[in-house]
């Protein structure tokens, strides 16, 4: 808790704008840049919901025109990144717009890095080398409801070389606008749904528990849990719920500010160190399957913030210990993943013999020191053990 105290920093560089037909604001936005010709950046699932038409028509009846790349792949690779990026210069664009999930947002600020830095993504390993300038100017408009990645500072990119995702970031990574409208947001199928509001619920979990939280990202979380508890069953149940799908994208956004200054915690490099293993996995999916296991082990690391979790999460703590109290708050995390329908870590491809390994990249991975309790090998073969009910 002393770290708590200590002269810490917080920023938000990015402008959100965020509604019911925000999108319509993404012309005024490019002005407001000063930028001519961006390159869309997406995935064929955007494409084939018919999401892309729809930004692309708002485009042109402003009179822009665009550039599109959108082959992004789920842990989207060096590669991948590499790719954008020449159609990026190829097609003489001046900006970006990074409309989809985490992996295409993700894809389009490692696009704005290598047009503004030498080398390749790969060069810019967070662990190894900061930024040196501010990435080409970014719109990121999202059309899910978890990573936040569209406010955060951070982009995740795999190096499949060494089955491992690897961190680009700091303030210098922060897209210029967010554009969040949660009419986009309404053609995702439910499992999508579940599983990216889970991320969600769980960056704000990790962030407000980490050891790097401030009381700014602090009532950011909380909001983020709380809507998270409110509206995800109304949005995975009905996805034409306008306002369930506004909640989630605001949880998730909120989530996002606050993952954009402190660090997450076990489940993140548990979850994505096993996405460098099994790239097929998707990163929602997984972290439901081991948040309420999370919560369990880790509670006894900071018991008031767990209790608080709890609350926000709708528990009636009222009387009782914080053992109680917190893992009841572990329980309704159980509860949430199956009343969505998210899958098992066994029924997701992870197996018990796969756990020392998995356990010892999950120790190795960054986002380990900021988890509220110490943690070990030990603790993450149990984590993994819990979530495989083998214990």
């Amino acid at each position: 808790m002393d770290n708590y105290y200590k002269t810490r920093e917080h920023q938000c560089i990015t402008k959100s704008k965020h509604g019911v037909d925000a999108l319509q604001s993404l012309p005024e936005s490019l002005a407001e840049l000063g930028v001519k010709k961006p390159l869309i950046v997406t995935d064929p699932g955007v494409v084939g919901a018919g999401l892309l038409d729809h930004v692309t028509g708002v485009l042109e009846q402003a009179g822009y025109s665009c550039a599109v790349f959108d082959q992004v792949v789920p842990n989207p690779y060096v590669e991948t990144v590499g790719s954008a990026t020449q159609v990026y210069k190829d097609n003489g664009c001046d900006c970006l717009i990074g409309l989809g999930g985490g992996s295409s947002m993700d894809t389009a600020k490692g696009v704005g890095v290598e047009a503004t830095h030498e080398g390749n993504i790969l060069d810019w390993e967070a662990e190894k080398r900061d930024l040196e300038r501010r990435i080409a100017p970014l719109i990121t408009v999202p059309t899910t409801a978890g990573t936040g990645s569209e406010i955060t500072v951070w982009a995740v990119i795999t190096d499949a070389a060494r089955k491992f995702k690897f961190n680009v970031g700091g303030p210098l990574l922060s897209p210029h606008i967010a554009i969040v409208d949660p009419r986009l947001h309404v053609s995702m199928p439910p499992y999508i749904t579940a599983g990216t509001g889970m991320d969600a619920l769980c960056h704000a979990i990790e962030c407000y528990t980490c050891h790097w939280s401030q009381p700014q990202t602090d009532a950011a979380a909380l909001a983020a849990i709380e809507y998270g508890a409110q509206y995800l069953r109304r949005a995975v149940g009905n996805g034409q719920d306008i306002e369930a799908r506004y909640g989630m994208a605001m949880s998730a956004h909120l989530a996002g500010i606050a993952y954009g200054s402190d660090s997450a915690g076990a489940i993140h490099a548990l979850t994505q160190t096993l996405g460098g293993y099994k790239p097929e996995l998707h990163h929602g999916p997984a972290v439901g399957a081991t948040l309420g296991a999370f919560m369990e082990y880790n509670w006894i690391g900071n018991p008031q913030k767990f209790r608080r979790i709890a609350e926000a999460l709708g528990v009636d703590v009222g009387g009782l210990s914080d053992r109680d109290a917190c893992l009841l708050g572990a329980q309704a995390i159980y509860d949430l993943a199956e009343d969505i329908g998210i899958p098992s870590l066994a029924d997701l491809g992870v197996s018990e013999d796969e756990i020392p390994q998995l356990a010892e990249a999950a120790l190795n991975d960054p986002q380990n020191c900021g988890n509220a309790r110490d943690m070990d090998k030990q603790g993450y073969e149990w984590l993994y053990k819990r979530c495989l009910g083998c214990i």
